[in-house]
């Protein structure tokens, strides 16, 4: 595992960690962080293809890497943003470090696996596709992740290569993990760190907006931002803007603000 640094930015900002979907790769985050990278030092959470580490040892490696990079930015607060998959392990992460944590963003986490009975059978199925009707699936796939017709050509295309750039059995095991994930809701209640949720309406493979609300009642210190056209994958979605998204719910400091308007426009 490793943090990539794909944005150029300067070393006083805030560190905001994008910790990715089941891919694992890091490289779907580029529509945002070109929006962002003037407001946060933007890193990416990287996991091999084929690792199959469980949540303990994710969430570990995950703690070091930020504990890490705080040694060359010993003064920067910490934004974590996760998304699918990611949400849950920023779930995990947060709550094992809540006084390292400045701000938690979670998109459409995964934490609403088990209340899709398909997903908890698939996780089984998958396991004895064959590998040639495996690599024709996940084209299939492709439109339930995302609302195909609200992204470019070339960011449906990067989630497909995302998709595909994983083994079967590591997309087993991952699928696993989301069936056993779990998290104390006392815990939750115990954060009170503010939580921003995003939850995409027209999210085909979970329950995302009815997950949101049950995490927002949970949180001490939360807030709810419904996306009433997104898919599942919706920060590849042309109209998505996170960092206005930030700014109208307070998640962007006025002391970080460099020039909101031209990034408004």
């Amino acid at each position: 595992m490793r943090l990539l640094s794909p944005f150029s930015a300067k070393s006083f900002n805030p560190l905001l960690i994008y910790f990715p979907g089941m891919d694992g790769t890091g490289k779907l985050f580029h529509r945002q962080g070109e929006k962002l990278k003037d407001f946060f030092s933007i890193r990416c959470l990287s996991i091999p293809s084929n690792d199959q580490s469980d949540w303990s040892t994710l969430v570990e490696n995950t703690v070091t890497l930020i504990k890490k990079e705080l040694e060359s930015y010993p003064h920067s607060s910490v934004y974590l943003c996760g998304e699918s998959f990611g949400g849950c392990l920023a779930l995990k992460v947060a709550l094992a470090i809540p006084e390292l944590m400045e701000k938690i963003i979670l998109i459409n986490p995964a934490s609403s696996f088990n209340k899709r009975p398909f997903l908890k059978l698939g996780v089984e199925l998958n396991r004895w596709v064959p590998d040639f009707v495996y690599k024709g699936s996940t084209v299939i796939l492709l439109s339930f992740l995302g609302s195909l017709d609200r992204m470019k050509n070339r960011d449906s295309q990067a989630l497909l290569a995302a998709m595909q750039s994983l083994p079967q059995e590591v997309v087993s095991w991952r699928l696993s993990l989301l069936r056993d994930f779990e998290i104390n809701p006392d815990n939750l209640r115990q954060f009170k760190k503010p939580i921003l949720l995003l939850a995409s309406q027209e999210d085909k493979l979970l329950p995302s907006v009815e997950e949101a609300k049950e995490l927002v009642d949970c949180f001490p210190n939360s807030r709810l931002t419904i996306l009433p056209k997104s898919g599942h994958a919706c920060l590849l979605e042309n109209d998505v803007n996170l960092l206005k998204i930030l700014q109208k719910n307070d998640f962007i400091s006025k002391s970080n603000i460099l020039d909101s308007k031209v990034h408004l426009k």
